[in-house]
């Protein structure tokens, strides 16, 4: 009896090694694939710096479209470029020199920023439902271009606007009510004998379109800085669209 209890004893001592052995290798295994997983995504395609006022400077507008349409077949492809935010805060905290303002609509489903791959410091960013100007976003572009050096003046719009929509229904609301005077010129503006509600789509993509170049318009009349500059060749005023169905981004004559 002591014979068979002592090779009992023995056996479970040798069965618990055996698994622990194995639960460690495990273990091993995976501390292991971790710190490869990690180091890989600290090592590849990791932006960190911002713009500077040298890379700014040697900015002229065409480039700057010309990297936004890049952004965004990026963004559309999936393929966005991976950022170190944290570091580029931390650059950026001093100075800024942004290469565009963008005046983008308040619709959640459009991230200006995804929208174009660009990280932190790179673009400034107005947005209000309807994607129109008023006095404070004037103010807002003239610092951007005057003041801070930016090449880049872009109204951007989007099928599906909620503003666009509202506008071409009359609906009146509280503040809604003041704010939609601002795109009914936009409305009014298409000239269209099919039905003019926001159930015909046709209608509601020509207004969105109307509404940006009226922007456009509404900044050069009422802003002489920002339409100075464009005339001296120093930025650009252009308009663009955003298709909500697949990302892509329409840049307007």
């Amino acid at each position: 009896m002591k014979r068979n209890t002592i090779n009992n004893i023995l056996a479970i001592f040798f069965i618990s090694l055996l698994f622990s052995a194995c639960n460690n290798s495990q273990q091993a295994d995976v501390m292991t694939n971790s710190t490869s997983s990690t180091q890989e995504e600290t090592v590849v395609g990791l932006v960190e710096d911002v713009l500077t006022k040298v890379e700014q400077d040697a900015l002229t507008p065409d480039l700057v479209i010309q990297s936004l349409k890049e952004g965004n077949k990026r963004f559309v492809s999936n393929d966005l470029t991976a950022r170190d935010h944290s570091s580029q805060v931390r650059k950026s905290v001093k100075a800024q020199y942004p290469k565009a303002i963008i005046l983008s609509c308040v619709d959640s489903r459009v991230p200006v920023e995804d929208v174009f791959d660009r990280g932190i410091g790179d673009i400034f960013v107005a947005r209000v439902a309807g994607n129109f100007v008023n006095e404070d976003i004037l103010g807002s572009m003239e610092f951007a271009c005057k003041v801070s050096g930016s090449k880049l003046v872009l109204v951007m719009g989007h099928e599906h606007c909620g503003a666009v929509k509202a506008a071409i229904d009359d609906v009146e609301l509280g503040n809604i009510t003041s704010m939609l005077t601002k795109i009914k010129p936009a409305v009014d503006a298409v000239s269209y004998d099919g039905d003019r509600n926001s159930k015909n789509q046709d209608f509601v993509h020509m207004v969105s379109e109307s509404n940006i170049t009226n922007t456009i318009n509404e900044i050069r009349k009422k802003s002489p800085i920002l339409k100075e500059m464009e005339e001296a060749g120093e930025i650009n005023i252009i308009g663009a669209l955003y298709d909500m169905d697949n990302g892509k981004v329409t840049f307007l004559n």
